[in-house]
């Protein structure tokens, strides 16, 4: 990785405060949410992320400054030339009997030597066994969890669905979204987040599940709720009228004499049950919908209906 400080676009003299500010400006102008059609500002977020890494904690930010690990973090073992050079423990060497040879490395990402071989092996004999602590001797430690979120459509998160999620440290994961799951649950994928420093285990990453608004249904937990547009007469007289479900159209009995506003339940027609939780329902409400435009024949009725049989719905309120 390049220089952190160059990364971050700021001199080595620069304080805690003036680092962070320009690790969010450079999260905030390369997150991946912000930059879904530009590939290359995944790449430029995750470094960031890698330089705020090293320049955001002030350990290492001194043990880079004193060369003792490098823009990844990594340890240089400068005092070890006569093992391999500057750049650490990378000689290859061939066993006593002239046999494969087996390598090692320190520091990245490179297999265990051929054979079964350690590095922490050789530390432990160099350094003694306190070497199997970590780097520089710090204790090995669980890594941070980290937390993003899904958003999934009502219909997705009712079957089942799988979302791509983007992680604070730039890395994207497909997420299998659970049929019936409720809005704002919260999903663990155990070893997605944070390394472990000195060697322990990575933290968590932590996914909420967030359900897009829906053009006819509001999610109240696993209940769903609907507004139900019904003629006048069909208020004032009563029937059966077609209404949606995340199951297809149902037949719903409107009693007679039903106000706007009036709430029908249909029981079970919510999300379906999930986690032991059984089905929700479906909350209907009433709004009565007069017909487009004047219509002459309903106001003389509305006319006569004012002069021979007045009433006051708002009485009491005032």
């Amino acid at each position: 990785m390049r220089d952190p400080y160059e990364v971050l676009g700021v001199a080595k003299t620069a304080g805690p405060g003036e680092i962070k500010k320009a690790f969010r400006h450079l999260a905030k102008k390369y997150h991946p949410d912000q930059n879904k059609h530009d590939p290359k500002a995944k790449e430029k977020f995750a470094e960031a992320n890698s330089a705020y890494e090293i320049l955001g904690d002030e350990k290492k930010k001194a043990q880079f400054d004193r060369g003792e690990i490098d823009a990844d973090g990594k340890p240089r073992f400068t005092g070890f030339e006569g093992f391999g050079g500057p750049g650490g423990f990378t000689r290859a060497r061939r066993g006593a009997g002239g046999g494969e040879p087996f390598e090692f490395h320190v520091g990245g990402d490179a297999p265990h030597g051929r054979g079964g071989f350690d590095p922490s092996d050789l530390f432990a004999d160099l350094f003694g066994a306190g070497a199997r602590r970590g780097r520089a001797g710090f204790a090995a430690r669980r890594g941070e969890d980290v937390t993003a979120q899904a958003t999934v459509s009502l219909e997705q998160a009712v079957k089942g669905a799988h979302a791509r999620v983007f992680l604070p440290n730039g890395r994207a994961l497909d997420v299998a979204i659970p049929a019936g799951i409720e809005d704002g649950k919260q999903i663990r994928l155990r070893g997605q987040g944070q390394p472990g420093p000195g060697g322990g285990d990575p933290g968590d990453a932590l996914v909420s599940v967030k359900i897009a608004p829906h053009p006819l249904f509001k999610v109240r937990g696993r209940d769903l709720e609907l507004d139900l547009p019904i003629t006048l007469y069909e208020a004032v007289l009563g029937g059966k009228i077609a209404a949606p479900t995340l199951d297809g159209v149902v037949e719903l009995s409107v009693p007679a004499g039903s106000n706007a506003g009036r709430v029908l339940r249909l029981r079970g027609k919510g999300l379906p049950a999930f986690e032991g939780k059984p089905a929700g329902d479906l909350y209907v409400s009433l709004k009565i919908a007069l017909p487009d435009g004047a219509d002459p024949d309903l106001e003389m009725l509305m006319r006569k209906w004012r002069a021979s049989k007045p009433y006051n719905p708002r009485k009491g309120m005032a």
